[in-house]
Formats: C-alpha cells, structure tokens, sequence
C-alpha cells in the first residue's frame, strides 16, 4: 500500500510488524460496536462511499393454490442513496534519538505513542456507532431518527432493569425481529446491573446475560443513562469498513518522525426499527 509511504521511514520491518500488532491489540481491547455488528468490507482504501437501500413498507405473503394472487407485493429497493466512507485518525510521533539509539545498541524501539493513538481512533469508531456526527450528517445507533425508544424505569431499583428490557425484546420480536440482539449499555447503568437480585442469589447482569445469550456490553461512547437494543443481523445494520486500521508515515518534523493511524469507517443502518433505545 504505497499510499502509506512506509518505504520513506527509518524503520525495519520488525519494527513496523511492533507498531501494527500493538496498534491492532490496542485498538480490540477498546473497540465494542465491532463486538456485535457485522462487517461489511473491507472494501480497500479506495473505496469513498456505500448505498444504503429503503426497501419500503413490507407486506405480508400469500397463501393460495396456485401463486398468482395479484395482491402479492414484491421486496425490491424503493429507493437508494450513497453515503460517503470517513476517515478516523491520530497522529503521534516518535523521536528521532529513540530511532537512532535502538539502531546503535539493539535496544527495542519504544512505540507506546502508537497505542495511544489507535485507542483514540477505536473511541472515535465506537462514538461514531452509538453517537454518529450530526456535524457531518451520520447517525448513529443511539441518535436515528426513526427508532424505536423506551423510557426506562429506575434500574436501581427491584427488577426494573430485566423488565425493561425483556418489554424490549417483546416488542422487537413483535415486529418480527429474529437472530441476534445485543444490548450496549453506559458505564453507569452497566454498574447499576452488578447488584444481587432479591430471593435468586443472582447479579441481575447475570440474568440478562442469560437473556440475551451473554450480548451485553458496555462503553463509555453512549455517555451516561442510556442502553440500545439492537437486533443485530446484517439486514438490518453492518459497519462498512474501507481500509481498516493502519499505520501511514507522515514525515519528518524537525527530525522527529510523525506518523498515522487512520481507517475509513460507516454504520450502515437499513432497518431503524431493529433497534430500542431506553432513555
């Protein structure tokens, strides 16, 4: 991938197989939208944009003798729009006496520099997931316009929170929602759910984790008070990714080497009624 201009830096391909296995280790202890949706991709650093389908209000099948009702709408695309793919990324940089040094003794070549900016790069995926960026016109799982919500009851207190969140499951699996669902929870009501539940000697965590077939995550993108819902199979949302996460060399910088770790990224939503957000 010459786009990277990896043959203009000072490092061997030892070192670069360092930066790119801590960039990627990084960023899979950080990342939680990846957890569950399906990937889409990946489709190559060239690729800009991706279609996004409405298929519609879907009817019901028929049930006749001989297949020829009239009556019997077909499932097509009513309509198609393209999204264009961002770019997420972080500079950082790694000074030039650290390069020379561990080309003169040998020593390992520190690149703690690296994990930091891929485990800002993998917030900004998972902000951009749950929150997406009203600037640039995305949503996300948690923003949609056109989803279903719930107003939760205080998840403190008694069996609010299995309750609520079994009323979500029925009303997905109402509108005919199988497969899948994962629930994404905000660091706090996470913490509201490790609390034994009254008479079962159970975490009430441990009850909706068997609810949800152990779906249940948390991150600190959805903010405070909040949990989605998702029903989490690839017709109803994936996550298009172009060129995954990598690193790129900038250039020098008063001797100083700068380099970037960069990944283009979309949540592609094609069924907003797959999901519950509790507020």
């Amino acid at each position: 991938m010459e786009f990277l201009l990896r043959d203009d830096a000072p490092f061997s391909e030892q070192q670069w197989e360092k930066i790119d296995s801590l960039v990627v280790n990084t960023a899979r202890q950080v990342l939680t939208g990846r957890k569950f949706i399906h990937i889409y991709g990946p489709l190559g650093a060239g690729a800009q944009s991706v279609h996004i389908d409405d298929y519609g209000t879907v009817g019901q099948g028929d049930t006749d003798f001989f297949g020829d009702s009239d009556d019997t709408d077909v499932i097509k695309t009513r309509g198609r729009r393209f999204l264009e793919i961002p770019l997420l990324y972080k500079d950082f940089s790694i000074p030039w006496r650290d390069v020379e040094q561990s080309k003169q003794t040998g020593l390992p070549l520190d690149v703690a520099t690296a994990a930091g900016a891929a485990a800002v790069c993998a917030r900004k995926e998972d902000e951009l997931i749950f929150q997406g960026n009203k600037d640039l016109g995305y949503e996300g799982l948690a923003t949609a316009a056109g989803v279903n919500t719930l107003t939760k009851k205080d998840w403190k207190v008694g069996e609010n929170a299995f309750s609520d969140i079994a009323e979500a499951l029925e009303l997905l699996a109402g509108k005919g929602f199988v497969g899948k669902f994962a629930l994404t929870l905000s660091p706090d009501l996470y913490r509201q759910l490790q609390r034994l539940q009254p008479n079962t000697g159970l975490l009430e965590i441990a009850r909706v984790r068997e609810l949800l077939d152990g779906q249940v995550y948390q991150t600190p993108a959805l903010g405070t008070n909040k949990a989605v819902l998702v029903c989490a199979e690839p017709q109803n949302l994936d996550l298009v990714i172009g060129q995954d996460l990598i690193t790129g060399y900038l250039g020098p910088e008063k001797l100083n080497h700068t380099l970037r770790v960069l990944e283009t990224v979309l949540l592609r939503i094609k069924r907003k009624d797959a999901i519950v957000v509790f507020e």
